[in-house]
């Protein structure tokens, strides 16, 4: 594999970014916001300077110039549900993303900073009469993918039909890898994989397809650290028209302001260790986020009758020795479980990048009023 790439990934309180040279991953590096530091905004969007300028000051101090970039990679944004694979960040995507027309989350500022970053480096190398295609920014399987089954998209309300919001990129990248090392040679297999970090997708894959996940973002699946995850309807109504509160702040309430910050103040599950000893209503609160996220895992196996291979546990969370012997223990009767500390999404981006300079990948072209399936760019 040939050329330089650089994978940007935004998630709710960290920028990851990886610099690859040649296939080989040269930096990467994982820049976290505080919990403080987030609610210094209104909205996430308004964080794309001070995201962009973390990467670029990342960039500089570890030496990587504009002249030093050949495709720049990002993790997909919240745009109209499509099919999977990779798509060429254009104007139409920027403006979806930024407008938050189809839902707000700190990944819609992957593609954004991408491709001023993309304009840049073309921008560098044409002042200085460098030959070669423009840098073009990307993006791979976006996290609004849906190949969800017809009944799982069926909600209590006709109003509210259940949607695919998920961590697409890596709850994929997971399963291959785990694929590769069990020595199959087709996928072939049902799959639970369970993302934990700032947010929770507990999604299912059979054969390729995920055809069953919560919507990470929507208020559905288990509580965070720092979202609220699926909350009673009558609570949740009263607090929308007694407390006074906009429909900006009560989503902030539930998305940023909710689980462990809600109770604690803290995003940090670290912190929260380390009190738990000596913090009876901490311990308790430790014990009920294992049990939601192991309710959620055994409510995606009824989907599949119960046949489920294996149960994958990835996200930084699954560093949590602690929470992942909770998971596992009350899992144990579905399937057995397989953990995946960390992430493994800038891989997962960088592989695609060099797909895309080999020209070994089909790139489609977003539309914001629809998606022409049969056209690339």
């Amino acid at each position: 594999m040939k050329g330089k790439v650089l994978a940007i990934n935004t998630g709710s309180t960290s920028t990851k970014v990886g610099y690859f040279v040649d296939g080989e991953a040269v930096l990467v590096r994982n820049l976290e916001l505080s919990a403080q530091e987030v609610l210094r905004f209104s909205s996430v969007l308004e964080q794309k300077d001070l995201r962009r300028g973390i990467v670029m000051d990342f960039l500089r101090d570890a030496g990587v110039g504009l002249g030093d970039i050949d495709i720049v990679m990002a993790r997909g944004g919240l745009f109209a549900p499509v099919m999977t694979g990779v798509y060429a960040v254009n104007a139409d995507m920027r403006e979806v993303l930024l407008s938050g027309r189809d839902g707000i989350h700190a990944c819609n500022l992957s593609a954004v900073i991408a491709d001023d970053i993309a304009a840049e480096v073309t921008a560098f190398r044409r002042e200085r009469g460098i030959g070669g295609p423009a840098c073009m920014a990307y993006v791979a399987d976006p996290p609004m993918a849906d190949e969800m089954l017809p009944e799982c998209r069926v909600g209590g309300l006709p109003e509210f039909p259940r949607r695919a919001f998920f961590h697409a990129l890596n709850s994929r990248a997971i399963v291959r890898r785990y694929l590769r090392e069990h020595g199959h040679a087709a996928n072939d297999i049902t799959a639970i994989v369970a993302h934990m970090g700032g947010g929770i997708t507990v999604t299912l894959h059979r054969n390729g397809k995920v055809i069953d996940t919560n919507n990470g973002l929507g208020g559905d699946g288990p509580f965070t650290p720092e979202r609220a995850g699926s909350c009673p309807a009558f609570p949740l109504i009263e607090m929308c028209f007694r407390s006074g509160m906009s429909e900006r702040e009560v989503k902030r309430r539930v998305l940023g302001q909710g689980g462990a910050v809600a109770y604690f103040g803290t995003n940090d599950l670290r912190e929260l260790e380390s009190r738990a000893a000596r913090d009876p209503e901490v311990d308790t609160w430790l014990n009920a986020f294992g049990l939601n996220v192991a309710k959620y895992i055994a409510s995606l196996a009824a989907t599949v009758d119960g046949h489920v291979d294996v149960i994958l546990l990835t996200g930084g969370i699954a560093r949590d020795g602690r929470v992942v012997s909770d998971i596992r223990r009350r899992t144990a009767f579905i399937a057995p479980t397989v953990v995946y500390p960390g992430e493994n999404e800038l891989d997962s981006l960088a592989e695609n990048g060099y797909l895309i300079l080999a020209g070994a990948v089909k790139i489609h072209r977003y539309d914001k009023e629809r998606l022409l399936e049969g056209e690339t760019t």
